[in-house]
């Protein structure tokens, strides 16, 4: 079960997504998005509201303050360096979001900046990346 800071941050990242996506953001949508009831969503939007992350009108759906969508930013950057580091080690996609959600949560920022920095890395060195990939085709014969 996910503690009140990881579900805060699933929920800004879910907002931040459709707004980039459609604009904007419904309790409706978020519920369709994190797969949970209305009801609950409209729970967390007026918690998101209280805490100075979102401004919520009811019936009308809710904007993103300046410090949720730094969160918000911050989390899917999060999960988008890991989500790349998994998909250049090569893992299968049908568990990569699995794991990433499973991992952002719980890395540290300097570990985040150390893999950042490890993806950097094999996208300008392209050669270190297929040397990896043939040593751990090597090793699951």
């Amino acid at each position: 079960m996910p503690n009140s800071s990881q579900s805060i941050e699933d929920y800004l990242e879910r907002i931040y997504e459709l707004i980039q996506e459609k604009g904007y953001a419904r309790a409706v949508d978020i519920a369709g998005a994190l797969s949970i009831r209305q009801s609950s969503v409209t729970k967390m939007i007026k918690n998101l509201d209280e805490k100075g992350y979102v401004v919520y009108e009811k019936y009308r759906g809710l904007t993103l303050t300046p410090k949720g969508a730094h969160l918000a930013r911050s989390v899917r950057n999060r999960h988008g360096t890991l989500e790349k580091l998994l998909r250049l080690l090569g893992v299968a996609e049908t568990i990569l979001q699995r794991d990433v959600e499973g991992i952002e949560h719980h890395i540290s920022p300097k570990a985040l900046r150390a893999i950042g920095q490890l993806v950097t890395f094999l996208d300008m060195h392209p050669e270190f990346l297929r040397a990896f990939k043939r040593a751990r085709r090597g090793q699951e014969r």
